[in-house]
């Protein structure tokens, strides 16, 4: 269950009924009057919800880790960044995240779980900062939240269908990497008002 809807979603009505249930795209219909009176069929895609995290380490917390790239001598705030792979997809950069579950109560579990099963890392703090959905005729949100105050890390549970390597980064390194191809995923729309770790911190949170 979504415990943060933006008031601009757009959204499958509650009468509209479920014609096609796939693996990951749901088919809706409902009948909605027209201005002339008359009635037409419209339609909806729907999918599961998905999560992105931009975890943030210190460099006291970046000495304890384990598996991942590390800056030999980081006097700096960084960001966890996932270089992954995928069946069909060629290696590309993003951050840990992916699709909020039917077991996940709201989207903040699914963050949660997904950067304990992607990076093995749990973090005390967490702040949603943005919001939005990729096309208005899919009934799905993308959620990006950023988290800080590492509790512990674990082994990765990684799906099948994933190999995910861990690294980090600065703000001005994500910022040049992401003008890549392959690292689109990591733009984020607040980076051009962006220029550190701290100011990530402190983006308002979505309430």
């Amino acid at each position: 269950m979504r415990k943060y809807v933006p008031k601009w979603a757009s959204l499958i009505p509650k009468e509209a009924q479920c014609v096609f249930s796939g693996k990951i795209y749901d088919v809706y219909q409902w009948p909605q009057e027209m201005y002339d009176g008359s009635t037409a069929t419209f339609e909806m895609l729907r999918r599961p919800d998905t999560v992105k995290i931009i975890g943030i380490l210190t460099p006291t917390e970046q000495a304890c880790l384990k598996n991942v790239v590390k800056i030999t001598t980081s006097e700096e705030d960084r960001v966890v960044i996932t270089k992954q792979k995928q069946p069909r997809k060629d290696w590309f950069y993003d951050y840990p995240g992916g699709r909020v579950d039917t077991e996940d109560v709201n989207e903040l579990a699914g963050a949660k779980r997904e950067m304990l099963e992607e990076a093995g890392l749990e973090f005390e703090n967490w702040k949603l900062v943005d919001v939005k959905q990729p096309f208005n005729k899919i009934d799905w949100l993308v959620y990006t939240f950023v988290a800080n105050g590492l509790k512990s890390q674990h082994l990765q549970k990684l799906d099948a269908g994933e190999m995910i390597e861990l690294e980090l980064a600065t703000v001005p390194e994500i910022k040049s990497l992401s003008q890549n191809k392959d690292s689109q995923y990591l733009r984020f729309k607040y980076f051009d008002k962006l220029d550190s770790v701290k100011s990530l911190l402190e983006l308002a949170e979505l309430k």
